[in-house]
């Protein structure tokens, strides 16, 4: 089965000493999601990343640690379901910036606590990619 590659991450900050966890709109309104998109020719996956969330929310992250995690899925919703999409997310904060939601590829970008954005997402899976970065920051925590 052909495999399509995306990278992205759960970017975080802090306010007020409390993190906030970022979380785009897909265009249509429909989905809540990381920021992440497809690989480009000679790129490393943390570049894709890097690159991925400045296009899409107008932010300079830094990435955390050695976090690294994965989903996969069919790409039914584009009517390819013989193609199978794997996103590697990792770990990315913020400081003093203002994110801005890149027209025609994410409709609103939003900052909100853990359980919040839990609400908002629109997967199983991706559910699990934030349990799994919330707990590797609650570990990793000083």
């Amino acid at each position: 089965m052909p495999l399509e590659l995306s990278c992205g991450a759960v970017v975080f900050t802090r306010v007020d000493g409390e993190l906030r966890y970022l979380v785009i709109r897909s265009p249509d309104g429909l989905f809540h999601s990381f920021p992440k998109g497809h690989m480009e020719p000679g790129e490393t996956e943390q570049e894709t990343a890097l690159r991925e969330i400045r296009e899409e929310t107008g932010l300079s992250v830094r990435l955390v640690g050695d976090f690294r995690t994965a989903e996969e899925y069919p790409l039914l919703r584009e009517g390819r379901p013989d193609v199978v999409k794997r996103v590697v997310y990792f770990l990315a904060e913020y400081e003093n910036q203002h994110p801005r939601a890149q027209e025609g590829e994410v409709s609103e970008v939003l900052l909100m606590p853990r359980d919040e954005a839990m609400q908002a997402l629109y997967s199983d899976s991706v559910r699990r990619i934030l349990r799994e970065a919330d707990a590797y920051l609650a570990k990793h925590s000083k």
